[in-house]
């Protein structure tokens, strides 16, 4: 039984992978009528950013929330030059942040519809577990 589930974890995570691409983002939300959740990260330096992802993002309750109502982006920005990304993805990211993160908040995530406007916010690590975190993103995709 455990192999199954991971299976199937497995196959949730090839299908439902983070995007880089807000343009593209915006388009596949559109087409399958979804939601984004875009995440401002800071991947190697950002303690609350990488526990975010560990306990949130990675786990299988998360993932399966995502794989049927979200299309997920994230715009990092590491500052190690072994993880730097390529200029074209640096600038992209930038751009990002000047619409929607302008204070420059690391983790920030973000519910966003097709168009472009921001449904809800959450400034950090903002709850101090993934069940209450994800209770959250729950709540409010039910009043979508």
């Amino acid at each position: 039984m455990k192999t199954i589930l991971g299976i199937l974890l497995l196959f949730s995570i090839l299908n439902q992978s983070w995007l880089t691409n807000w343009d593209q983002a915006q388009s596949k939300a559109a087409e399958e009528d979804k939601l984004i959740l875009l995440n401002f990260s800071g991947s190697d330096w950002c303690a609350p950013c990488i526990k975010m992802k560990k306990e949130v993002f990675e786990s299988e309750a998360f993932l399966s929330i995502a794989e049927k109502e979200l299309i997920l982006v994230r715009a990092d920005f590491p500052r190690s030059k072994k993880n730097q990304l390529p200029k074209e993805q640096i600038a992209h990211n930038e751009k990002l942040a000047e619409k929607y993160n302008p204070n420059g908040k690391f983790p920030l995530t973000l519910l966003v519809d097709a168009k472009g406007k921001v449904i809800k916010e959450w400034d950090g690590y903002a709850f101090a577990s993934q069940d209450k975190f994800l209770a959250d993103l729950k709540e409010t995709l039910a009043k979508q």
